[in-house]
């Protein structure tokens, strides 16, 4: 198989899809396989434990999220300092500290800032849905090779990550301008979007987190 965008064989590599009961697992699951992974669902902590990448999905409350991750919290804290893992969407949003959906929750605490909901704004309505472009960096990151400024993702979502520029590798404007692709500048990245649903651009981007590996 052919990576997307790419050329060359596929690496061997275990990439761990968590399963702690939200997200749309399968589409995920497609979308890696189309990018050049043989990705396994699991919710068995050794072997999301012997993962050689971690991508943690989701749709839904926050709240939700954190507590059906129970015991994998921790796991997934402590992984995160030598495995590469991925936050798509609601997995994104938990890598913060805190989130002010239905209350304050704290979040697994991976990268700072809290997670906010978006301001009431005539002539936009929430939840952000659709197609919206990105604002890249001047200086490149691996994670965005062969894609443009201004390539489009799709996006649903009716809160936002709140972060500082340092922790922020690209953004988008809606209402407001917020980081729609951040990371702990090292190897943990989330993702606002749904890559998995954005076509041959999102699996690119699918496909250059999975080189990284």
């Amino acid at each position: 198989m052919k990576p997307a965008g790419g050329s060359g064989e596929c690496p061997v590599k275990k990439i761990v899809i968590v399963d702690y009961g939200l997200g749309n697992l399968r589409s995920v699951r497609r979308g890696i396989e189309k990018s050049c992974g043989a990705p396994v669902i699991s919710t068995d902590m050794d072997e999301i434990a012997s993962a050689d990448a971690l991508v943690l999905p989701g749709v839904g409350a926050f709240r939700d999220g954190i507590e059906q991750l129970g015991d994998l919290r921790d796991l997934l804290v402590a992984l995160s300092r030598t495995v590469p893992t991925l936050g798509i969407c609601l997995g994104m949003q938990m890598l913060m500290e805190w989130s002010e959906e239905n209350g304050i929750h704290k979040g697994l605490g991976l990268i700072p800032g809290r997670v906010r909901r978006f301001p009431k704004v005539t002539g936009f309505k929430i939840p952000h849905m659709g197609w919206n472009s990105l604002s890249l960096p001047e200086d490149s990151h691996p994670l965005f090779e062969g894609l443009s400024p201004g390539e489009y993702m799709y996006f649903v979502h009716s809160y936002y990550a709140d972060t500082s520029a340092s922790y922020t590798l690209a953004e988008t404007e809606y209402m407001c301008s917020f980081s729609s692709v951040i990371w702990n500048r090292d190897m943990v990245f989330g993702v606002q979007f749904h890559p998995e649903k954005s076509g041959s651009t999102g699996l690119r981007l699918l496909k250059n987190f999975l080189d990284m590996v």
